[in-house]
């Protein structure tokens, strides 16, 4: 297969994978294009062990690790980014009022920063199954591990964010 074709078929996988990460489409945007240019350069490292999006997507978590140490700080998730309480449902369209919406940006901004103090690896594992939309396998092949480790890692990740949202006042 050719670069061009790789890039097409799985330039939205790994924006979207990023985006996950980084809650920033522009940053994502530039993290994606780095992904593949690191991944054009190093093809002949893909040994084929894992699946091609695995692979790219390894590539971007470490394109976006390398990024924030160079921050030296954590992004934040920036509320332009949603729509108009970052719910997914926008006003008038019958099924919200203002008082729910802003309930449920509220409750978002909870998670968010429970999220944002959550350690690694549940963070991430969190993070790619809820908002990457990956397979608890795929999951286990970004991190070296098997899908049982992503499937315990994901569902304790999920207890501690339960636990620590009834924290938040």
């Amino acid at each position: 297969m050719e670069f061009e074709d790789i890039y097409k078929r799985y330039y939205k996988d790994v924006y979207y994978f990023l985006l996950s990460m980084s809650s920033n489409p522009e940053l994502s945007e530039e993290l994606t294009q780095e992904t593949f240019y690191r991944a054009f350069k190093n093809i002949h490292k893909f040994k084929g062990k894992c699946q091609l999006s695995s692979w790219l997507c390894q590539i971007g978590k470490n394109t976006y690790l390398s990024w924030v140490k160079k921050q030296k700080h954590l992004t934040d998730i920036s509320p332009d980014m949603e729509d108009s309480a970052g719910t997914g449902v926008k006003e008038g369209d019958g099924r919200s009022t203002p008082e729910t919406l802003c309930i449920r940006k509220e409750e978002a901004l909870s998670v968010y920063k429970v999220l944002h103090l959550l350690q690694e690896p549940y963070k991430e594992v969190f993070t790619l199954k809820t908002l990457g939309e990956l397979s608890y396998k795929e999951i286990g092949e970004i991190f070296g591990r098997g899908e049982g480790w992503a499937r315990v890692t994901y569902h304790r990740a999920k207890l501690k964010i339960q636990e620590r949202i009834k924290e938040v006042p």
